[in-house]
């Protein structure tokens, strides 16, 4: 699988988790270049508090375009620092 915005890979992994119809990356799988930490955060009542990344390519900016669960519920333990995508973020195999 790999996600691309702006027509550039920017995480790329045989071995994603699928949640809810996404796609989570393991955190080795991202180009980390294209990512910064966002201060951004959201609470999903089954699987806990998400924090994000900005994503970054050619000094374009799509905030918040990635979140993952540091510390995820029991229920979502399989997804815990793996990370998916959204605002127009592609995943494609």
């Amino acid at each position: 699988m790999q996600a691309i915005w702006k027509d550039c890979v920017i995480a790329e992994s045989d071995h994603t988790v699928v949640v809810e119809g996404n796609h989570y990356f393991p955190p080795e799988s991202l180009k980390r270049e294209y990512f910064r930490d966002s201060s951004q955060h959201s609470t999903c009542p089954w699987k806990g508090t998400a924090s994000y990344f900005d994503v970054v390519v050619d000094d374009e900016v799509n905030a918040g375009a990635a979140w993952y669960y540091p510390e995820p519920e029991p229920a979502a333990a399989q997804i815990r620092g793996h990370v998916a995508f959204w605002r127009g973020v592609k995943v494609r195999d």
